[in-house]
Formats: structure tokens, sequence, C-alpha cells
């Protein structure tokens, strides 16, 4: 059954989080703390806007000189009543990868989905696909990034012919298909299967729901693949 607006909206899921929010915010932020939140970045209207925000936040990162905007107590409070994220992540879980500080954004830009492999399973989907349905998010950005623990060890399982322990065999269930294909070419197999992963997490968004399907045939909604480089913090779009 698909679900509609009409049975699943915003309010629906996130009344009782944003009351609690609210009641929370109230309590911890002053009038006067409010007003000294951190100015709102101007709004994007197309997934072009969206993607040179994202990689403008990017460079600011790497050289430095990152603004941090709206992170602050003041800023939960006005996000407190709703959220409007210009863009989704699809990203890996590991703790070096974290969106708001790699594209120097702050609260309330980003609808993060984070999970080791960056994986596009079911649940993930309907993850994104409600944010582009409810937020009507502009772009979608698979974020690998260089020597993934979880590409590493679905190599390791591969050539050892072992399995991994409890449920990070699931993982390395569902890397597989994509990384075995790539191990005999030439260079770093890690870095091939992470090149080879990002892309295939991007067909699969578009191959698996009609919903991004048609916002990107519409154009109002843009999926791009990104490899982040833990060595100088650079974000590099792969596909």
């Amino acid at each position: 059954m698909i679900v509609t607006r009409s049975h699943l909206s915003r309010r629906t899921l996130l009344s009782a989080g944003g009351a609690a929010a609210v009641a929370l915010g109230a309590a911890a932020v002053s009038p006067s703390a409010a007003v000294a939140a951190t100015p709102v970045e101007d709004s994007v209207d197309t997934p072009a806007e969206a993607l040179r925000r994202l990689q403008a936040g990017n460079r600011r990162f790497t050289s430095g000189h990152g603004r941090h905007p709206h992170q602050g107590l003041a800023d939960l409070h006005r996000l407190a009543a709703g959220q409007h994220p210009f863009a989704i992540t699809v990203g890996c879980a590991d703790s070096r990868v974290a969106p708001e500080v790699l594209f120097d954004q702050g609260l309330g830009d980003l609808f993060d989905n984070r999970v080791a492999g960056n994986i596009v399973d079911d649940l993930l989907l309907g993850s994104v696909e409600f944010a582009v349905e409810e937020f009507g998010s502009l772009l979608i950005v698979v974020l690998g990034h260089e020597r993934c623990g979880a590409i590493t060890a679905t190599i390791d399982a591969i050539h050892s012919g072992g399995t991994a322990p409890g449920h990070i065999g699931t993982i390395v269930d569902a890397l597989r298909p994509v990384v075995e294909p790539v191990l005999e070419q030439p260079g770093d197999p890690v870095e091939n299967a992470v090149r080879a992963n990002i892309a295939a997490q991007v067909r699969s968004l578009s191959e698996r729901s009609t919903i991004i399907a048609e916002r990107v045939h519409q154009g109002a909604l843009r999926v791009v693949g990104a490899r982040y480089d833990l060595d100088n913090g650079r974000v590099v779009l792969v596909a």
C-alpha cells in the first residue's frame, strides 16, 4: 500500500518529538538568546544551488574557515516546530564522516542517513523517500569515503572464504555483489570498491524508487555520488 501525505505527514510523525523539543527549547533558551541566533543562510531553490552550497561549505571546512552556522540552542528552538532540510545524505556511519561538519552546515540543513558501507537497503530507502516527499529536499548525496572499514571487511571475507561475526555478516552480504567484480581491477582494491559502491548506491536510489526517479525526471531532485578523503577533508563528486 502506498502511504500518501494524508496518512503520513510531518505532523503525524514529528508532533510528539516537536512538542517535546519546543518545551525543552523554551526552558533552555531565553528570548535574548533567540535574538542572538546565528543568521540563517540564504535558501536554495534548485538542485544545482543545493550542490553549490555543499561544495562551498566543504571548501570552508578544508581551508579552516568554517562558519559552523546555526548550531546553537537558539537555532534548535527555532527549528523545533518543523524542519526543511535542503539536502539528503546517504553516508557511512564512520565516526570521521559527519556531513554537517564536512559540509559546514547546521541544524535543519541536512537529512542524514548513515549506516556502515552507506548501503541503500529497504529501510534506508524509505527514510530517503520520506524526506523527498515530506520536505521537498533538492539533492541526495551518496557519501562514501576512502579506507572504508565495511568495504575492507567485505574484501577480507571474500579473500578468506570466511564469514563476519554476528550481524556484521549482513553488511558483508550486501556489499559482496558490488565489491567482488572489481577485485581483479588494477589499483588499490579498497579504493576501487569504495568508488564502485558509491556508483552502485546512486543507481539503486533511482532504479528502486519511483518517488526519487519521478522527481529527478522533473528536474526537482538530483542524486550524486561523492568520495570523502580522510587525509585532507575534501569531498569530490565521483558519480
